[in-house]
């Protein structure tokens, strides 16, 4: 590992500069999630409420869901590089910069939103597992796989809310039974519906609370 780094040294997976994966420019340019947030999405808005615009009158299985930075123009080629590009050395900043942005979730272990496995075998990993794994370090946490992939879906990139739900219906299965309070980690939240497709199977295998951890948020 040595020699391929003097061979191929690192480079920032924002700006290609020589050095850290994610260098400190490019960190301080991601637009940070602070409160005020919707209590139930995290949607981040002018004043707390329990509901926002994004949320609300729709069914969500999570009890709430957080994230560490804005999905925009900024953090696009990162998240970008680290799930499509196998930029693996990227798990390690961003576990770092989501515990500094979200609060350590009060539950019992943490899962993640299984991949599947065609994409993952093209990517060389599994996106929200290694996140999942560097944030059970650092807030020690177990994690559980607690769901598998019961068929292959097409991506959810593009797609609009409604075709969202329906295109992970029936997607996701229960591993084994879950413990009482989860956090399921996923890396991008969009319009929620591939977590809560996921906090449904978890709910039905024996979950009372769950919640959801993300890197990534987008707004709308």
């Amino acid at each position: 590992m040595a020699l391929l780094g003097l061979l191929l040294p690192s480079r920032c997976a924002g700006c290609d500069a020589p050095g850290p994966p994610l260098c400190g420019d490019c960190s301080a340019r991601l637009i940070r999630i602070a409160p005020p947030v919707c209590e139930r999405c995290g949607c981040p808005g002018a004043w707390p409420v329990r509901r926002c615009v994004e949320c609300a009158g729709r069914r969500l299985a999570f009890a709430r869901a957080r994230g560490a930075v804005v999905y925009d123009d900024r953090s696009r080629p990162l998240v970008s590089a680290w799930k499509e590009r196998g930029r693996r050395d990227l798990t390690a900043p961003l576990a770092e910069l989501v515990t500094r942005v979200v609060l350590r979730p009060d539950v019992e272990a943490l899962t993640f939103v299984p991949g599947d496995r065609e994409r993952g075998r093209v990517r060389g990993h599994v996106p929200a597992q290694r996140l999942a794994e560097a944030l059970g370090d650092r807030w020690r946490l177990p994690v559980t796989r607690l769901l598998v992939r019961t068929t292959s879906s097409r991506r959810q990139t593009g797609l609009p809310r409604a075709e969202r739900r329906t295109n992970v219906r029936g997607v996701f299965a229960a591993a084994t039974r879950a413990p009482p309070s989860v956090a399921i980690v996923d890396d991008v939240y969009t319009t929620g519906a591939t977590v809560s497709a996921c906090a449904t199977v978890l709910r039905r295998a024996g979950a009372r609370r769950v919640e959801v951890v993300c890197l990534a948020r987008a707004v709308r």
